[in-house]
Parts: C-alpha cells; sequence; structure tokens
C-alpha cells in the first residue's frame, strides 16, 4: 500500500481504470480532505458536503473503466465536485420557489376563503336585523337599498309622503346602527 503514496495522479488514474482496489483508495485518502474543504466551503453544511464527496468517490469507483480522466485528476475531482454543488444550489433554489409559492398559495387561498366566511357571516347578520324591522319599515328599507329607489319613487308606489318615507328610512338606519354595531353598520352602508 506504501508504494501507492508515491504514485503520480496520472499513474493512480491508470492503475484505477483497471480496477486497482489500492489505486482508488490512494486517491481517496489523497483527495477525501481537500475535496470536502472545497465542497463545505460553497454549501456551508457539513452533512451535503460529506455525502457529495462520497457521492463522487462512489461514481468514481463505479465508472472507472469509462471515466475520462485527462492528465489532471485533481481538476477532474475538483471539477466533479464545483458541478455537483452547482446542481444542489439549484435544487434548493427550485425547492425554495416551489415551497414559497406553494405557501403563497396556501396564505392567499386561507385569506379568501377567511375574508369570504367572514362576509357570509356579517351578510347573515344584517339581514337578521333587518329582517327584524317592524313591517312597514322594513319594506320602505328595502325599497331604499335593495332596490334602490329614491324616496319619491317609494312614496309613489307605497301611497305615502317623502317625509314619511325618509323617517322610516333613518329609523331603520339607526335601529340598524346600535344593533349590528358601528362597523357592520359601516359596512353595510358601503354595500
Amino acid at each position: 500500500m506504501h508504494k501507492y503514496c508515491g504514485l503520480s495522479d496520472v499513474e493512480l488514474s491508470d492503475l484505477l481504470k483497471s480496477g486497482d482496489h489500492f489505486a482508488y483508495s490512494e486517491i481517496y485518502t489523497r483527495y477525501k480532505g481537500p475535496l470536502y474543504i472545497h465542497a463545505y466551503n460553497k454549501l456551508r453544511n457539513r452533512e451535503e458536503a460529506k455525502d457529495l464527496v462520497q457521492e463522487l468517490f462512489t461514481v468514481l469507483w463505479n465508472k472507472r473503466d469509462t471515466l475520462l480522466l485527462t492528465d489532471n485528476l485533481a481538476s477532474y475531482l475538483y471539477g466533479a465536485v464545483r458541478n455537483r454543488v452547482f446542481r444542489i444550489i439549484g435544487r434548493k433554489g427550485i425547492e425554495s420557489s416551489y415551497i414559497t409559492s406553494i405557501q403563497d398559495s396556501v396564505n392567499k387561498s386561507n385569506c379568501v376563503t377567511d375574508h369570504r366566511v367572514r362576509e357570509n357571516l356579517l351578510q347573515k347578520m344584517i339581514d337578521r336585523e333587518i329582517d327584524s324591522l317592524p313591517p312597514k319599515m322594513k319594506e320602505v328599507f328595502l325599497m331604499s337599498r335593495k332596490e334602490n329607489l329614491s324616496h319619491k319613487e317609494i312614496a309613489d308606489k307605497l301611497g305615502i309622503t317623502e317625509p314619511t318615507v325618509k323617517k322610516q328610512v333613518n329609523n331603520a338606519l339607526k335601529t340598524l346602527r346600535v344593533k349590528l354595531g358601528l362597523f357592520a353598520y359601516l359596512i353595510f352602508l358601503l354595500k
């Protein structure tokens, strides 16, 4: 085994291609530390750097007979680490943007759903309070707000005076303001 320490990278590469386990072990011993540091400096994650280097050496052994190792084994190994680092960073970027997209979608969906639920509850509350108005006041109020009729049109339809219509609408609004509270009342007015 000691004789492999003195071999050049070119000699180790040739022996590796022929399936020499000792040459592979020497390459591993010689480069695992520096490659790990190189990967760690880029990824800033010990486990990912360790896994990357381990995977690189596994591929190196499994594909030893088809690898195109040039004269510079070190360049090949550092290049392979760099390419793997880029793939990991790219995958993280895609995962991150995918996760962000899903979170945004869920948040928007929850927000819209929550808003609709509140709106429906508020509308039911408003409708319930309108239903509890005295019959004539309710009729005048609905004609004013739901049918968008003027006080004159309502007075003509119901055969009452405009001041009576105005008074009925104002009384309905006062009653609703008290029963619904200011917030719900303002929302109702803005609809």
